[in-house]
């Protein structure tokens, strides 16, 4: 049962991100056939869109009563980000320039977006007041001081997001440009991102109790690893085609998207609250430890070295190793 729930959760989570990127497309088409251009429409969806799958997650196990899964999700999604989702990429890549420009802004936000919420929700409990500060925080960068950069990175997944993520999980020969089928595609795919989510978050609860482990864990572990997938994607396309900005822009905004607007939701529709304090606190050290790991790597050199991608993945090993073995 154990087995059959844990593939479901991982088979589940493809059609997930399937939905997500069918919403993506079809958003982007609908905004050319609108003429409403780039800017105002896809590119701040298509700059959050490989976040997709952590948002609906977020948002269904909030109503569901289940917000800590959420928040397993999110820690667990930003420690797979920079440690197997960097590592993997640049060890394909063998190695990855950084612009310097990341090293005195981005890198920054990005790490305090990221601990933010775990000083939050230290007191136990992730609240309203809470969500609304992480919202804020997230509209600062959307719109403040770091916009030029999100925009950018919507604009590249303009040309990027059928070729990487959605060809990843569907080949299509072509889609059609009218306005009405583009709708339908679009609402097709909030459905499905829903009724996957929601079916997600009903087989995490039902693993949880059947191991007899925090919610929280599956977040953390299986359900991160299984969301994290378009960022791979994503970043392995933008290494291929030399775009490291790209690379590193993708993962650290998807780490502010996750800590800040993700969460944010979610504790707005309901508060969350800590119970597994010991995990909790393994996944802040793991978070912080591969951070600062990465940060240095990229700091030293100004690139991300082959060797330094495997030290990566052997942090995210180490990770896995201690999660379970505590349970």
């Amino acid at each position: 049962m154990t087995l059959l729930l844990t593939i479901g959760i991982i088979l589940t989570s493809i059609v997930l991100i399937k939905a997500a990127d069918m919403v993506v497309v079809a958003i982007r088409r609908i905004s050319k056939e609108m003429k409403t251009g780039v800017f105002a429409i896809s590119a701040l969806v298509l700059a959050i869109g490989t976040s997709f799958p952590e948002l609906f997650v977020g948002i269904t196990s909030a109503l569901e009563d289940t917000p800590n899964l959420a928040l397993g999700v999110v820690i667990g999604s930003n420690i797979a980000n920079i440690s197997l989702i960097a590592g993997l990429s640049a060890l394909i890549a063998g190695s990855i320039r950084v612009h310097e420009n990341y090293l005195k802004r981005d890198v920054w936000i990005a790490l305090f977006a990221g601990i933010l919420p775990l000083v939050l929700v230290f007191d136990g409990t992730l609240n309203k007041v809470d969500g609304l500060i992480l919202i804020a925080v997230y509209l600062s960068y959307a719109t403040g001081f770091f916009r030029k950069r999100f925009i950018a990175i919507g604009e590249n997944r303009q040309e990027e997001e059928e070729g990487v993520v959605y060809k990843l999980f569907r080949k299509f020969n072509s889609i059609d440009g009218e306005k009405r089928k583009e709708f339908g595609k679009l609402f097709f795919g909030v459905a499905l991102l829903l009724f996957s989510a929601d079916v997600i978050v009903k087989m995490s609860r039902a693993l949880a109790i059947e191991v007899n482990i925090p919610i929280f864990v599956i977040g953390l572990v299986i359900l991160a690893v299984g969301t994290s997938l378009p960022e791979l994607a994503f970043s392995i396309k933008s290494i291929k085609e030399h775009e490291p900005s790209m690379f590193f822009g993708n993962l650290l905004g998807s780490i502010i998207v996750n800590s800040t607007l993700i969460l944010g939701l979610t504790s707005l529709i309901n508060p969350i609250k800590v119970y597994a304090i010991e995990e909790y606190f393994l996944a802040i050290l793991t978070f912080l430890a591969v951070f600062l790991s990465f940060w240095y790597f990229i700091r030293s050199k100004h690139r991300l070295d082959r060797w330094e991608s495997f030290l990566l993945l052997i942090l995210y090993a180490i990770f896995l190793i201690l999660e379970f073995s505590g349970i």
